[in-house]
């Protein structure tokens, strides 16, 4: 008899994705749970006439917690997060299935993700296969972090193959992304700021001309055609702005009046 699995989604006002990622999950699926943060749209009526079982419940901006919280929640002895914004394939699935039918629980899976934005796959740059852990038995097992958590568990880890990936849809949008681009990037100068680090000017130049380098170039960014082009670029106004704001965390813009 196969070990039942408890799949776990956190949303807010997901009602345009919501219902492609539980359908890409229902083949494997033994429940449901989807831990809605206060949304304002349908993303709850989607997933209730999906199956899944529906608990409001605010993030109030620790991810970790909100995860833990999910976990908590959970009746069957395997836990598999997926976000709103990415889908299991059908290899990923029936490689699960094979999972818990053999129920070896010293073991926690990554799983790879294969990214797309604007239609095509990003499969260089440094974006795959970009494992994460997601599958899991549940005894034990927590998170931590505010923004990336990190599943804290006693079981080995194993990746599971390339090709049995989640695909991923990290940006619905530019303005989505730059969006993102402006809150990691002010989270990571605090994060630097808090573990005692510095920036100079030198940062400012440096860090970013290498961070777009690396991405292009050496890991093969080139070979993603145009957007890859853009995304490293992009990479470099990132770097640049984490070194900038980390420059100015401790010091005031203060306002001079002319007399």
């Amino acid at each position: 008899m196969n070990a039942k699995i408890s799949v776990l989604i956190l949303a807010k006002n997901e009602e345009k994705f919501i219902g492609a990622c539980l359908e890409s999950v229902l083949n494997f699926a033994d429940e449901i749970i989807v831990i809605d943060d206060d949304s304002t749209d349908k993303t709850a009526q989607i997933a209730s006439s999906l199956g899944a079982k529906v608990i409001n419940h605010a993030l109030n901006g620790d991810w970790g917690s909100q995860q833990t919280f999910a976990i908590q929640q959970a009746s069957n002895d395997w836990i598999f997060f997926i976000d709103a914004d990415e889908r299991a394939t059908k290899k990923l699935s029936e490689h699960i299935k094979k999972i818990l039918a053999e129920d070896d629980r010293r073991f926690a899976y990554l799983t790879a993700r294969l990214s797309y934005f604007w239609g095509q796959p990003l499969k260089h740059g440094g974006w795959f296969p970009d494992y994460v852990v997601r599958l899991f038995p549940r005894q034990g097992t927590y998170v931590t972090g505010l923004v990336h958590p990190k599943i804290c568990h006693n079981y080995q880890e194993k990746k599971l193959p390339e090709n049995e990936y989640l695909v991923h849809y990290p940006y619905r949008d530019w303005d989505h992304y730059f969006n993102k681009l402006n809150f990691y990037t002010t989270l990571a100068a605090k994060k630097a700021k808090e573990a005692g680090k510095t920036a100079t000017i030198a940062d400012m130049i440096l860090h970013p001309i290498w961070a777009a380098f690396r991405m292009y170039f050496l890991k093969g960014g080139f070979l993603d055609g145009r957007i890859g082009f853009i995304l490293a670029s992009f990479h470099y106004f990132y770097t640049m702005a984490k070194y900038v704001k980390l420059y100015y965390l401790d010091k005031e813009n203060t306002h001079v009046t002319e007399k």
